[in-house]
């Protein structure tokens, strides 16, 4: 739904088809306003519903919602317009929606034939200008190039925006908050501390605190300074537990420790096993990867806390496909996880030689699994440490189907860089990894952090700032 509409007029939403296959729901998304699909619309959902992929699916599903819609209605009753159910909670009167049932006579330039789906939409759009007097005619589509069209013939054209968790990126929750150098003296009234199994816990209250969430950092801005973890809020009372210190050599998880405030709270999250379902967002070379296998490991081989660590990312290429790959499930998705054979050169690259090759390729074999992203639908991992790499390039609906893929004891640890999205209509503000980042901040078993510095190398820190 295009936010911030002017409510004063009476608007007609023209949709593309790849709104339609973006999110097979938008038909329910438009309230008061009518909708208008071109028959070219319908068309193009009919080619594209073959497949298992999620546009297929969304293809079907878009197409069950309209026969839904039109279940007993007559060819009068379709041509005056179909009522869309009325929203829950909702005060509005909805709006209906109509198909096209005849042709619409309009004229496009000659460089525009109108035998183009893109241009057949715009041809409608035009013709309904002329029709529909009552209503502001607009294009609804994900289709950047049909929306400069639109604008060159004068036809007011928007992207489909309900799916957009924040209006600015830069509203994402980074999952920690700096203090003030005068917190302590402002709260000294109102603070406690206490040990509890070798641990140290503070108990402060304070309006201030309404915007603290469950499992976020709380550091001061110095060298050594104060590190903490927000383990409850609750009507202005905040408590607070020092977080562990991965920096130290002799406190490193399997071999490696952590170089920054950061990273040293990405390894609390990814070590507590309180914490269900972690996300950890950076740029290249911020270690997300390594902190995560590292400690997916130790939990894994050391401490037994999981049976095994399962991998999988989405398969979208950055740059041309290079075709079908050979083998089974596993053996296919080797050539896109060339990150995780990477990062378990370095962990077990301490023991050098065919030793640490061998490690490598044992622990592949007996403790990580590589799975595809399609075939997750109805299983149940009970006790695994999942891992989703490039979870940036998911949309919404594929980040619920595989989180709640969990079982009992599970861990789920999303991965991802919103700079780097390769999946096509997907946005920084529509990703699925940011919408689990929003969705999640509130819940008490779960934690998130932005690693900012880069780590790799001092050549991929100056490339990821400067290129």
């Amino acid at each position: 739904m295009p936010a911030k509409r002017d409510s004063s007029s009476k608007r007609l939403f023209v949709l593309d088809t790849n709104v339609l296959m973006h999110d097979p729901a938008c038909l329910y998304r438009f309230q008061e306003h009518d909708i208008f699909l071109p028959m070219i619309v319908l068309e193009e959902l009919d080619k594209n519903k073959r497949g298992h992929s999620e546009v297929s699916r969304n293809a079907r599903q878009a197409s069950r919602f309209m026969e839904e819609l039109i279940s007993g209605a007559g060819k009068k009753d379709i041509e005056k317009g179909i009522k869309l159910p009325q929203p829950v909670n909702s005060s509005f009167v909805s709006g209906h929606i109509f198909f096209q049932t005849r042709h619409l006579t309009y004229e496009l330039p000659a460089s525009l034939p109108g035998s183009i789906p893109d241009n057949n939409i715009l041809g409608t759009a035009l013709a309904l200008q002329k029709s529909r007097m009552d209503s502001k005619v607009i294009i609804v589509s994900k289709d950047i190039n049909l929306r400069i069209k639109a604008a060159a013939l004068g036809i007011l054209a928007e992207d489909y925006h309900d799916d957009q968790v924040l209006d600015d990126l830069n509203l994402l929750y980074t999952g920690k908050c700096e203090i003030k150098p005068d917190f302590w003296e402002s709260h000294a009234k109102e603070l406690s501390s206490w040990k509890e199994d070798g641990r140290t816990f503070y108990k402060i209250s304070g309006n201030d605190l309404e915007h603290w969430h469950p499992y976020q950092l709380i550091y001061e801005n110095t060298e050594n300074g104060f590190e903490a973890i927000v383990r409850e809020v609750k009507d202005g009372t905040a408590i607070l537990e020092m977080s562990d210190n991965y920096r130290r050599s002799h406190h490193a998880v399997w071999g490696i420790n952590a170089r920054n405030r950061e990273q040293n709270f990405a390894l609390n999250l990814l070590m507590d096993p309180e914490v269900d379902f972690v996300t950890l967002l950076g740029n290249a070379g911020t270690g997300k990867t390594l902190l995560t296998l590292a400690a997916g490991l130790a939990q894994v081989l050391d401490e037994h806390r999981y049976h095994e660590i399962i991998v999988t990312r989405a398969t979208v290429p950055m740059g041309e496909d290079i075709g079908f790959l050979p083998g089974t499930e596993e053996e296919k998705m080797v050539p896109w996880m060339g990150a995780l054979m990477d990062n378990l050169e370095v962990l077990a690259g301490g023991e050098g030689g065919d030793w640490g090759r061998a490690a490598t390729n044992d622990l592949l074999r007996n403790r990580i699994k590589i799975h595809s992203l399609n075939f997750m639908r109805g299983r149940t991992f009970l006790k695994k440490f999942v891992i989703i790499d490039e979870a940036q390039n998911l949309t919404s609906k594929q980040m619920k189907a595989l989180i709640t893929r969990a079982g009992p004891g599970t861990k789920v640890v999303c991965l991802g860089n919103v700079a780097q999205i390769d999946t096509p209509y997907l946005t920084e503000t529509t990703s699925g990894l940011t919408f689990a980042v929003d969705r999640f901040k509130q819940w008490s078993n779960s934690g998130h952090i932005t690693l900012l510095s880069g780590e790799r190398s001092r050549l991929a820190d100056f490339a990821a700032n400067h290129l």
